[in-house]
């Protein structure tokens, strides 16, 4: 009897000796298990409030930020780790780098978003995935706001770390 007890509580997800355990999260087909770090509610919050899976915006708002973000960080490793990183051109050069990177990830958004890409599929995280992205002009509104956001976010990136002298001198640091 406590036997069968155990083995019967094994199939339970609910039960809190199973909390560790990985469970198949509604179809075994799916390939997306139901681990304690994915359906925690603190990921969920956190990758639902990204702006690809955000509520409410617009396929050209999502593309502005997610462009600004990748804008403001690419520009670091350009600078720091290019070529031309002991010159004084190296911001210069590091900017310019940024920009065709963005340019070129652009344009492959604009291209995956021509070859009629599928539907997005609901998943355990993001059980509402944006619709937008079902068609080729939501991809290319994603990939217009993704130039246009990265070149912004490089620029701003660009003009912080050549004015830094500027900065420190302001704040008496």
């Amino acid at each position: 009897m406590f036997v069968d007890a155990i083995s019967a509580s094994n199939e339970n997800p609910n039960d809190p000796r199973n909390r560790e355990v990985i469970h198949p999260s509604d179809d075994l087909f799916d390939a997306n298990l139901k681990t304690p770090i994915n359906s925690s509610p603190f990921t969920r919050a956190f990758i639902n409030n990204l702006p690809a899976y955000r509520k409410g915006l617009t396929p050209l708002r999502r593309g502005l930020e997610v462009g600004m973000a990748h804008g403001y960080w690419l520009l670091g490793p350009f600078v720091k780790l290019g070529p031309l990183r002991n010159t004084e051109v190296a911001n210069l050069a590091g900017l310019l780098s940024t920009v065709g990177l963005v340019l070129i990830s652009a344009l492959m958004i604009s291209l995956y978003g021509s070859s009629n890409p599928p539907s997005p599929t609901p998943t355990l995280t993001t059980p509402s995935a944006p619709r937008e992205f079902s068609h080729s002009e939501g991809w290319n509104e994603y990939g217009s706001g993704f130039l246009i956001g990265g070149i912004g976010g490089a620029i701003v990136a660009y003009f912080l770390l050549t004015n830094i002298g500027l900065f420190k001198g302001l704040t008496g640091l």
